[in-house]
């Protein structure tokens, strides 16, 4: 029996040049055969933003790739959306969404298909994402969804030679990470594909979420090996993105009664919010986001992407939340403030939990 699966990168300007050699090479060396079925691959490159160096460069490093120019940078949702489409039209079976900064293990793309066979119900499968060139530490092991919206990398910077892979495989997680995951496009065809509102960050979370929501499942293929040159930002336009689009996926996923549990912690986190960014400088982007939302001229889309959402449901949000977190453990913004709100968000979560039956 034959996979068809098409391996979809996004290169951005000079990206090429810093990371395809590895990438491509590494993907070069792909296992793609076992005794009982094997895997058809096309890659697909996304070239966003394309001009004549950037098209020519990527000809030059990956000649048999299918290269989709954009003249645009429409964002990390609408350049893999390009290509999802695609491969769903020339009937592919899966989507490998792999970012260029990753380098794959010769068995990562067979064991992301084993699991995928193995649960019929997974919607997305997540590589195990280790460090380069630290390759004794985690990056992520599935990413988590905080219950205020954030997202986060589960078993970041862990050791390696500490985990139990046996344990890990299979197991459920929130959603996950767009660096390397495989996507069944049967499902997608049920869900839709990334919201190209997030333009950048939370475009996975909101993913999985409706996975999840429509009767899918997003689990960690522990065995399926990738390494990434993960660089964690600190741009400051960052901040707008983040906050802006875990607040979107609260309300886009939401049951309507879980949101109303919720807004006494949503509105206190806020004001707790606003201080952080007085103090740091960095208001004009709370205020930014908060605008995304208040402008009258977006509630007719905000509606359209909820109603959207919530006509997927097919599972209780009580299902839903079974991976979500009430702690951010995430060690590039740990802080004393995060620490304390820790504890007091974690013990309101392990309340409202009893409280969400619907």
């Amino acid at each position: 029996m034959n996979y068809k699966i098409a391996i979809i990168i996004i290169n951005y300007k000079d990206y090429a040049n810093k990371y395809l050699a590895d990438c491509w090479e590494s993907l070069s060396r792909l296992n793609l055969i076992t005794p009982d079925w094997q895997i058809e691959a096309t890659t697909f490159i996304v070239d966003n933003q394309s001009d004549e160096a950037s098209y020519t460069t990527l000809q030059t490093m990956a000649p048999t790739a299918y290269i989709i120019r954009n003249t645009n940078n429409d964002g990390f949702a609408k350049g893999n959306n390009d290509a999802l489409a695609l491969a769903m039209s020339w009937g592919y079976d899966f989507g490998w969404v792999l970012n260029m900064d990753t380098i794959v293990e010769p068995d990562s793309l067979i064991e992301l298909v084993k699991l995928m066979i193995s649960h019929p119900k997974i919607g997305g499968a997540q590589s195990l994402l280790k460090w380069w060139p630290d390759k004794d530490l985690v990056n992520s092991l599935g990413n988590v969804t905080h219950f205020l919206g954030y997202g986060y990398c589960n078993g970041y910077k862990k050791r390696v030679a500490e985990l139990n892979l046996d344990e890990l495989n299979g197991q459920p997680i929130s959603y996950p990470s767009g660096a390397s995951v495989l996507f069944r496009l049967s499902a997608l065809r049920q869900v839709g594909l990334f919201d190209e509102t997030f333009w950048m960050y939370n475009e996975d979370q909101d993913l999985g979420w409706r996975l999840w929501l429509a009767g899918w499942e997003c689990r960690l293929a522990a065995y399926s090996m990738v390494y990434h040159k993960y660089e964690f930002s600190r741009s400051v336009s960052k901040y707008y993105w983040l906050d802006r689009n875990r607040l979107l996926s609260a309300w886009k996923n939401y049951h309507f009664l879980t949101l109303l549990v919720l807004l006494p912690a949503l509105l206190l986190s806020e004001i707790v919010l606003v201080v952080v960014y007085c103090c740091s400088g960095r208001l004009i982007y709370k205020l930014k986001a908060w605008w995304h939302f208040c402008n009258p001229l977006h509630w007719p889309s905000l509606f359209k992407a909820r109603i959207r959402s919530q006509r997927l449901r097919q599972v209780r949000d009580h299902l839903v939340i079974k991976t979500f977190s009430g702690r951010i453990l995430f060690q590039e913004v740990d802080s004393p403030l995060v620490r304390v709100g820790n504890w007091g968000l974690n013990l309101y979560w392990q309340i409202i939990k009893l409280i969400i039956i619907w």
